[in-house]
């Protein structure tokens, strides 16, 4: 299993639990991602990805996007594309 970098994250909406990500590469629905930081680690698949509440295909790197997330995030985690 390999880890590529793609974003990190910016901010988190803990009513909604969706995670606020600036890209740093292109990420889209289907992929496996893992987010790691000093208080968070875990893996889940990308159900959407949103940017102003619009839903979009695909989205690349310099993009903010919004992405559902089922745990708690924190603003710097790292979020990896997982490879499999």
């Amino acid at each position: 299993m390999e880890k590529k970098e793609v974003g990190k994250v910016t901010h988190y909406f803990g009513k909604i639990g969706v995670a606020g990500v600036r890209l740093s590469d292109t990420l889209k629905p289907g992929d496996q991602i893992s987010i790691e930081g000093a208080h968070t680690n875990f893996e889940q698949t990308v159900e959407s990805i949103q940017i102003d509440r619009n839903i979009i295909p695909e989205a690349g790197a310099g993009q903010e996007i919004g992405i559902k997330v089922k745990d708690r995030v924190r603003e710097g985690d790292t979020v990896f594309k997982v490879i499999l």
